[in-house]
Parts: C-alpha cells; sequence; structure tokens
C-alpha cells in the first residue's frame, strides 16, 4: 500500500518555474515505477513523465521534454517534479502515480498505475 501526497502547484506566469513534490508512504516505494500525470478542463488525463524503479531511466512527453526534470529520492521517499519555461498549456491539475510492475511499454498508460495523489493545481498565465 502506497499514499502519496502532491504539493507545490500554483499560480506561474508564462516562462516561470514551479517545483512539485509527491511524498509517499509505504516501505515499498523503491520497488514502484513513479511518474506525473495532468489532466486539464475538459480533457483525459495525459502522461507527463515517469522514472523507473532504480531512478537511472526517465521518459517524458514530447510536450514537456527538455523543460520539465522528474527524479526520485527513495530515502525521502519523494519524487519531485522541476518544471522550467512553463506555458499556458501546461496548465492543469498534476497528479502522483505509483505502479507496481508497470511494463515499460505502457508506462504512459493511466490505468497501469495502482496509487495516485489528489493532485495538485499548476495555472499557467498568458
Amino acid at each position: 500500500q502506497v499514499q502519496l501526497v502532491e504539493s507545490g502547484g500554483g499560480l506561474v506566469q508564462d516562462g516561470g518555474s514551479l517545483r512539485l513534490s509527491c511524498a509517499a508512504s509505504g516501505s515499498t516505494f523503491s520497488t514502484y515505477r513513479l511518474a506525473w500525470f495532468r489532466q486539464a478542463p475538459g480533457k483525459e488525463r495525459e502522461f507527463v513523465a515517469s522514472i523507473d524503479r532504480t531512478g537511472i531511466h526517465t521518459y517524458y512527453a514530447d510536450s514537456v521534454a527538455g523543460r520539465f526534470t522528474i527524479a526520485r529520492d527513495n530515502a525521502a521517499n519523494m519524487v519531485p517534479l522541476q518544471m522550467d519555461s512553463l506555458k499556458p498549456e501546461d496548465t492543469g491539475v498534476y497528479y502522483c502515480a505509483a505502479g507496481n510492475a508497470v511494463p515499460e511499454i505502457q508506462k504512459d498508460v493511466p490505468a497501469r498505475y495502482d496509487y495516485w495523489g489528489q493532485g495538485t493545481q499548476v495555472t499557467v498565465s498568458s
């Protein structure tokens, strides 16, 4: 069992930066693939970034590659998401997710993740 709590969202201007954090509870945190997804009003939840259990392999949606950075701290049970050069289209609710036995080829599929946080709102003004 893993519980996830996101923080760090807010209002930022176009071109600004935010750092989201996801705090996890549970002794098996280090065994899960972790990811960030986001959902804009009226749209489906979409993949943002993922990191494997080792923390070595990271993956990004094309729309955020080069601007966002995902990491993990297994000792502290934390999953930060650094977001730079933010754009208005990055606006949405950002969710942290953890999944056990998520195939790499399906790392961007929300249904493959077992645990979700409550989300944190990110708003980028133009």
